[in-house]
């Protein structure tokens, strides 16, 4: 399926407000109860940093979401992850998915930000946070993708290089066995995260065994993840076999992160194979899914939290919402001949 559908912030915009970026709603009003989180406002810096021309809008949104991660760091480079609509963090700096995410939403502004200060401000937090590691493969994994961001304008950049270098100690490989290469017992969550980083450290660090490695997990989950020519995604409880196929809760997080990784395949080896993963992952927004229902709201923009075996959650929460935005993102460009996104 190669449709694609306008991107429309409305409903980004809609969760957001002076603090940052709401983390849950109830359809689509935002649930002020649950405050914010840190891995949701670093992926709302992904997102924004990725548009070729912001709006003025936009463009404070990307100020507001950069003050906040900037407030969740603490002077180790460490980061708060849970922050209340009291205005009051509820938890400790940490080294969790939430740091790893940090680190991409600030690489990805130090690279692409349009303005001066917004780049050397989100630098300075990478810089900061880039001198921590994490002994968690998914956090290592995102840091991994801030750190490539930054190479991309920075080459010789050290916390980076570094941060790389240590990923590659961290960042699971493919198993052995043949049957079941996937490098955890069973498949999580945002698995694709996983295989782009070896691709990253590999192309970063002049390793080619280790991005072939990388592109062969990715072309196992790939394969793994479609049925019938369509996506079939890991369920939000995991999956692996001899457990039933398809099952639910499917995450847009999980299309998201299998498009985004399927994008950074297209721009290393040019392979049209990976051009049908993320036309797959466009599709299964737009209902080409095990349920046969749209995961994007036509009338908000947002996108809704969960696909069922009969339906979609009406709740479009930020996750979701920046998950379908990332994925038409690398559509737009996809249709526009840039593999790259």
């Amino acid at each position: 399926m190669s449709r694609t559908v306008p991107l429309r912030f409305d409903h980004l915009l809609r969760l957001s407000d002076d603090v940052g970026l709401l983390e849950h709603a109830r359809g689509a009003i935002p649930r002020r109860i649950h405050g914010y989180c840190t891995d949701d406002v670093a992926r709302g810096l992904v997102v924004l940093g990725r548009e070729p021309d912001l709006s003025a809008e936009q463009r404070r949104l990307v100020e507001r979401y950069l003050g906040f991660v900037m407030h969740a760091q603490d002077d180790t480079g460490a980061f708060r992850n849970r922050f209340g609509y009291d205005r009051r963090w509820h938890d400790s700096p940490g080294t969790g998915d939430w740091w790893g995410r940090a680190l991409w939403g600030l690489g990805t502004v130090a690279a692409r930000g349009t303005v001066p200060w917004v780049r050397e401000a989100a630098l300075a937090g990478f810089e900061l946070g880039a001198t921590q590691r994490s002994e968690w493969s998914r956090a290592m994994a995102f840091a991994t993708l801030g750190a490539a961001e930054v190479l991309d304008r920075h080459p010789d950049h050290p916390q980076a290089r570094a941060l790389l270098k240590a990923s590659a100690a961290v960042v699971a490989r493919s198993a052995p066995d043949p049957d079941w290469p996937w490098p955890e017992p069973r498949l999580g969550y945002a698995n694709a995260v996983l295989p782009e980083a070896l691709i990253v450290i590999g192309r970063y660090g002049c390793d080619d065994l280790l991005v072939e490695d990388g592109l062969r997990l990715l072309e196992w989950l790939v394969r793994t993840e479609t049925r019938g020519g369509r996506l079939s995604l890991t369920p939000a409880g995991g999956w692996r076999p001899p457990e039933p196929r398809p099952a639910f809760d499917q995450q847009p997080i999980e299309a998201a992160t299998l498009v985004d990784a399927c994008a950074r395949a297209l721009s290393v080896t040019g392979d049209g194979f990976w051009a049908v993963g993320i036309r797959r992952g466009v599709g299964w927004f737009l209902g080409d899914n095990d349920a046969g229902v749209p995961m994007t709201d036509a009338g908000t923009g947002g996108g809704f939290d969960g696909l069922g075996p009969v339906a979609a959650s009406i709740n479009q929460g930020a996750e979701s919402t920046l998950a379908l935005l990332a994925t038409m993102q690398h559509g737009r460009a996809l249709g526009s001949g840039d593999g790259h996104g």
